[in-house]
């Protein structure tokens, strides 16, 4: 009798237990990802933590969106129509002077590859040659945010020139048919799309060659999730690092990840180069040997200094970077 009750137990226990597990198999946060642009190699590693399984092994099932521009995912995030936004972390950080809810919780790019670009046939070398021509941009996405600065630190005067607005396709469009001489894009994009279009040339001026060497595309998300979700972000935060990491070192495997989900994000070759143009900007000098994500305060009070100076941000932001971007959600 004792002997079929401690039977009766275990069968019991492991009823429980095998019940438990399925229901924390069954148990998964639904987490909406929206990037800052329109797919390119800078996006791959998040599809290729999805083909490896990364967000799933952490209880996420993870839906990544398109964006149109950083200024308007932030604002998603803000609104909670988004759990985490991939986005300019200097455009966030305008934003979250003027009130927006949000914050970074890790740096990806920490290195600009903020360009203006333009065929190489034009002579255009310096930002004084801007001066007289025609730019292409999209109002609202990171650049045209950080434009006005790149402009204070080289002297440039607003309105030297003339603009073209648009979408991303009608930026590159207008550069490829000769409705504008330069466009403003990422050193690791829009310029291998213009020559792989035109089998041309093409000069990249960038930012960060003339003082504006700010971090840049990070993850955000919403203060209460910070406060309500914790876990979960820490969750996201593990695994993404993991896969920056495993992008770093098969950027072939995360572009056929990408194309698996998206085969029209680009041409495979392309897209290869740009993520391998892409990975070097993970580090600075001074997070070298980190993780990514793990960026340097020092680099982004840096970056606060310059948005101080030419960027319109209230100097009381100096030296606060901690009330910008938090690595407590980031994996040791």
């Amino acid at each position: 009798m004792k002997r079929r009750h401690l039977i009766h137990i275990a069968c019991t226990a492991a009823l429980a237990l095998g019940m438990a597990t399925q229901a924390a198999a069954q148990t998964r946060d639904k987490v909406t990802l929206m990037l800052n642009w329109y797919l390119y190699s800078e996006h791959a590693p998040f599809f290729l933590g999805m083909a490896k399984g990364l967000y799933e092994a952490e209880g996420i099932e993870l839906d990544i969106q398109e964006g149109r521009g950083s200024a308007v995912s932030i604002q998603a995030v803000a609104a909670n129509s988004a759990t985490f936004g991939y986005v300019d972390i200097p455009t966030m950080i305008k934003a979250g002077s003027k009130g927006a809810p949000v914050k970074a919780v890790g740096v990806a790019l920490q290195l600009s590859p903020m360009s203006v670009m333009g065929f190489a046939d034009k002579n255009i070398r310096t930002p004084n040659d801007i001066v007289g021509k025609t730019v292409a941009m999209t109002p609202g996405d990171s650049m045209s945010q950080i434009w006005p600065l790149f402009l204070k630190k080289t002297g440039v005067k607003e309105g030297s020139y003339k603009v073209v607005s648009g979408d991303g396709q009608t930026k590159l469009n207008a550069v490829i048919n000769g409705q504008a001489d330069l466009l403003l894009g990422y050193l690791m994009d829009q310029n291998m799309r213009i020559q792989d279009a035109t089998n041309k040339p093409v000069h990249v001026i960038r930012f960060a060659d003339y003082g504006v060497n700010m971090i840049s595309s990070g993850l955000i998300t919403h203060k209460d999730t910070l406060a309500n979700k914790a876990g979960l972000v820490k969750r996201f935060m593990k695994a993404s690092t993991l896969a920056f990491e495993a992008a770093e070192k098969d950027p072939e495997a995360a572009v056929d990840a990408m194309l698996k989900t998206n085969p029209k994000a680009g041409k495979r070759d392309t897209l290869i180069t740009g993520l391998k143009l892409t990975t070097p900007l993970y580090h600075t000098p001074a997070t070298t040997a980190k993780r990514p994500f793990r960026a340097s305060m020092t680099d982004v009070n840096e970056s606060l200094d310059l948005l101080v100076q030419y960027g319109g941000l209230d100097a009381g932001a100096r030296g606060k970077a901690e009330d910008w971007v938090s690595l407590d959600y980031l994996p040791e």
